[in-house]
């Protein structure tokens, strides 16, 4: 694991190292960026009265550390001036806005935060936007990481995991656009190669396992769950919520970096100290919920765990769905609804794989949505192609580390579908199986059309994959080894025996959630008579 190989002071000096890193600007090689446009656009730039009173605003709170302002700052004023103001070109450069903040270095650090991340999400970033986004998280990181004493500067939660959550994604944006042959310059491909530090995967890691060991937010969490306070185990750092945050955040987006390089033991290995509750600390901000749930469910398929995967899914997609009329307001809205589409469609791999009864509402939205595959993907070899459009929907856009010709994209997917060819036939003998309670070798053989022997190492295949690890508490790589069809059958001279235990519906909760839909159509009713 990495946080074995690191020491504390080698991870600062990286960061303060790449924070150092600085790709040349009187580059011999025309970077083919027109300079002239940019710093006349500095030099012309009018700023709206509304967004400079905006800014006077928001640097007012971010100086008196008033978090609670500063929520409502970034979750709800921020993005309807861009909606007004910039849904189609950049924010204000840093430079434009310095002298209403009175150059202050920190508040700018942090704009710019903003500046790029809005470019990433409503325009299209040059290559050299990319680089100087990343000097700028340099920037932040050496500034908090590398102070003297920890620093005085609290922001939001949900800031703080969009910060650590955007420099993920910007530095998975770089490589899929660094590996990407199309749509790059040959002075382009000269500065990659000439900045291999700026978004290397070494320095990513190195900042989140700085936090988490700065933070001491493992051992927080251990001394948390063993039953005690946090605080015992803090230390000066660790105690204060800026570094808590980021620590804990830090570790979920390790789950993130891991399984986007298909590292799946390690990405749930970082899970070791945070229970899998809806009392964690992910559940603050709901974007890091859903991604902690996603990831972590995804890395269970891909460890062919599917009841665990079935079950993280469930969890996830019902949180989203009691919680929808409070996140639809959300400028998140869009990416958790994403989120959740790609979602279903995981789990319609795992239901095809490992059957499972599933909460009504969960399986009324996966048979609207993806009805029609759950039904292609009983057809044996004719399925293949819808398992392939499924996962490359729903999968993370994985990760080269070296970035030197590997497609790590098809590897993965290569990896996912050698496990499904095992079994595709599977879902046919089950339904021909659900149908007996005993049958001839030669008979059930006849049915599926392939001869006796193959059928014997079918129903192999069927008994192996019947029985899984499934999470029970504790660290989420543990587990029981336990069955989790709810057919079963042995094979005695020839003759297949079979066996079907069906899970009892629980008609009190139909009931009941039945009774009080039939009372909000009632209650719509009247409303709409009124």
């Amino acid at each position: 694991m990495y946080q074995d190989t690191f020491e504390e002071d080698d991870l600062i000096a990286e960061v303060e190292l790449v924070a150092q890193a600085r790709y040349s600007q009187n580059n011999d090689v025309d970077d083919g960026f027109d300079t002239e446009v940019i710093s006349s656009q500095t030099s012309t730039t009018q700023i709206p009265d509304g967004v400079r009173n905006f800014i006077l605003h928001f640097y007012r709170n971010v100086i008196d550390n008033n978090v609670y302002e500063l929520h409502n700052i970034y979750d709800s004023s921020f993005n309807k001036l861009t909606e007004k103001y910039y849904q189609k070109q950049a924010w204000p450069e840093a430079e434009v806005i310095a002298p209403l903040v009175n150059d202050d270095q920190v508040f700018l650090t942090l704009y710019r935060e903003l500046y790029y991340r809005h470019i990433y999400a409503h325009l299209t970033p040059t290559l050299d936007q990319r680089f100087h986004s990343y000097e700028n998280y340099c920037d932040l990181f050496n500034y908090i990481l590398n102070s003297e004493g920890p620093v005085s500067l609290e922001l939001p939660n949900q800031w703080l995991w969009d910060i650590i959550d955007e420099f993920i994604y910007q530095f998975q944006s770089f490589c899929n656009f660094r590996d990407r042959t199309k749509n790059k310059t040959d002075a382009e491909a000269v500065l990659i190669q000439e900045n291999s530090q700026i978004w290397s995967c070494y320095s990513v890691l190195n900042v989140l396992y700085s936090f988490i060991q700065k933070s001491r937010i493992n051992e927080q969490l251990l001394v948390s769950k063993n039953g005690g306070d946090m605080m015992e185990a803090a230390g000066e750092y660790g105690s204060r919520p800026l570094y808590k945050m980021l620590g804990y955040f830090s570790i979920v987006g390790l789950v993130r970096v891991h399984c986007l390089l298909g590292d799946y033991i390690l990405a749930l290995k970082m899970m070791d100290n945070i229970s899998l509750n809806k009392k964690a600390m992910f559940a603050r901000v709901t974007a890091c919920h859903v991604t902690t749930y996603y990831y972590v469910g995804f890395a269970y398929m891909m460890l062919r765990r599917y009841a665990d995967a079935i079950k993280a899914f469930s969890t996830v997609l019902s949180f989203i769905q009691r919680t929808k009329q409070y996140h639809s307001r959300s400028y998140q809205f869009d990416q958790i609804a994403k989120r959740g589409d790609q979602m279903y469609a995981l789990l319609a791999i795992c239901i095809a794989l490992c059957p499972t009864r599933l909460d009504e509402n969960i399986h009324s939205q996966l048979r609207e949505k993806y009805g029609e595959q759950l039904f292609k993907m009983q057809k044996g070899e004719e399925s293949l192609p819808v398992y392939v459009d499924l996962f490359q929907f729903a999968c993370p856009k994985f990760l080269s580390p070296s970035g030197k010709g590997a497609d790590a994209h098809q590897n993965q997917l290569k990896v996912f579908m050698s496990d499904i060819k095992n079994q595709i036939n599977l879902p046919t003998l089950r339904s021909f199986m659900k149908l007996y309670t005993s049958m001839g070798i030669e008979k059930l053989a006849k049915f599926l059309e392939i001869d006796s022997e193959e059928l014997k190492t079918q129903l192999l295949i069927f008994k192996q994959k019947s029985r899984q690890y499934k999470w029970v508490e504790g660290n989420l790589l543990e587990g029981e080894y336990l069955p989790t069809s709810d057919l079963d059958f042995c094979l005695k001279q020839d003759v297949v025996h079979i066996a079907e235990s069906k899970v009892g519906r629980r008609y009190g909760d139909w009931f009941l959630r039945n009774i009080n839909r039939c009372e909000d159509i009632l209650a719509n009713l009247e409303l709409s008579k009124a």
